[in-house]
């Protein structure tokens, strides 16, 4: 899976929206929307929050979670602790990214939480690496990956399995009498 499909299933992820158009309601596979009334918040993927906001026919509110206080206090946490804490959108850098780049101006502080968001991003990614190299320097066999997103897991896909791998080749190779072409 690369990161644009990863951003993809992200717009799947629901959003209120503050419409400026009256519409009932859509019915669509992947469930029924609206009714959309103006000035009244109602719940839309992403991806029609986007088009609607791009066609200046809603204002887009943000996360509760897209909020500088609540932004510091993650990060603060994550530089703390050892392990990875959760995060409060699977699709958290994913949603600030297409949040920001199309909405900017809905967002409050927005070049804030911009800096927040890759803050937070920098240190799960640096403590993921710490991890991936801890665990193949102790040739684990297994690891427990809690609290990961789906982008974070995607970005060291590659280099742990190739390390698994050569790992798994150079261990076969000590073992004696066996043969195996790679």
């Amino acid at each position: 899976m690369d990161p644009a499909e990863v951003e993809f299933l992200a717009e799947k992820e629901m959003v209120k929206i503050i419409p400026n158009f009256s519409l009932d309601k859509i019915y669509l596979i992947g469930g029924d929307l609206g009714p959309f009334n103006p000035g009244l918040p109602v719940e839309v993927p992403v991806w029609l929050a986007l088009n609607l906001k791009q066609r200046q026919k809603c204002r887009i509110v943000p996360p509760e979670w897209m909020d500088t206080d609540k932004l510091e206090e993650i990060r603060e946490q994550e530089r703390k602790l050892d392990t990875f804490t959760p995060i409060p959108s699977p699709y958290y850098m994913e949603l600030a990214k297409l949040l920001l780049n199309h909405s900017a101006d809905n967002i409050p502080k927005a070049d804030e939480i911009r800096t927040l968001v890759k803050d937070i991003w920098d240190t799960r990614v640096a403590k993921l690496r710490l991890s991936a190299d801890s665990f193949i320097s102790q040739q684990e066999a297994h690891a427990q990956l809690d609290n990961l997103t789906l982008m974070e897991i995607n970005t060291t896909r590659s280099f742990l399995l190739d390390s698994l791998n050569y790992m798994y080749k150079l261990r076969s190779n000590l073992q004696p009498g066996r043969s195996q072409d790679y």
